[in-house]
């Protein structure tokens, strides 16, 4: 049996704590780690996600899906475009989206000052490349973004 208390333990990371990474998922975003993987031994990923500023957007991510029990994503600030299934979908600051588990998805647009709060369980969770359902519009050149 999982010793609950073993694997909960108490996390309390400041902005300054834990540094912006550009190794993560994507080479595009930078990541933060915000200490849940830690405390909860590896069943949640709690990370702040923002644009790479010296990445703007060119292809984006690719058709994926992953390999997770639960998904969210808390825009913060800014916005993305992304593609689920055959729907594109603006997510701007405020909005909150739960990936299903499985769900074969592309995020191919957003803005300079985007940064999300994104939940994933577990936190060694699998991307896998998906077939795409349908073509995907151009991402906006960030020097065509309105100031």
């Amino acid at each position: 049996m999982l010793d609950k208390m073993a694997v909960n333990q108490f996390s309390h990371v400041r902005p300054g704590d834990t540094p912006w990474r550009s190794d993560g998922l994507r080479d595009f975003f930078l990541y933060r780690d915000l200490g849940v993987a830690g405390a909860t031994g590896g069943r949640v990923l709690c990370q702040l996600v923002r644009a790479n500023p010296d990445r703007p957007p060119e292809q984006g991510t690719g058709w994926h899906r992953h390999v997770a029990d639960f998904h969210i994503v808390l825009m913060q600030k800014g916005w993305a475009r992304f593609m689920y299934g055959d729907q594109e979908h603006l997510v701007a600051a405020g909005d909150c989206v739960h990936q299903r588990p499985g769900i074969v998805h592309y995020l191919f647009d957003y803005s300079p000052d985007m940064e999300y709060l994104e939940i994933i369980s577990p936190a060694d969770f699998k991307t896998v490349d998906a077939e795409a359902p349908c073509i995907v519009p151009a991402p906006t050149p960030w020097a065509e973004l309105p100031k």
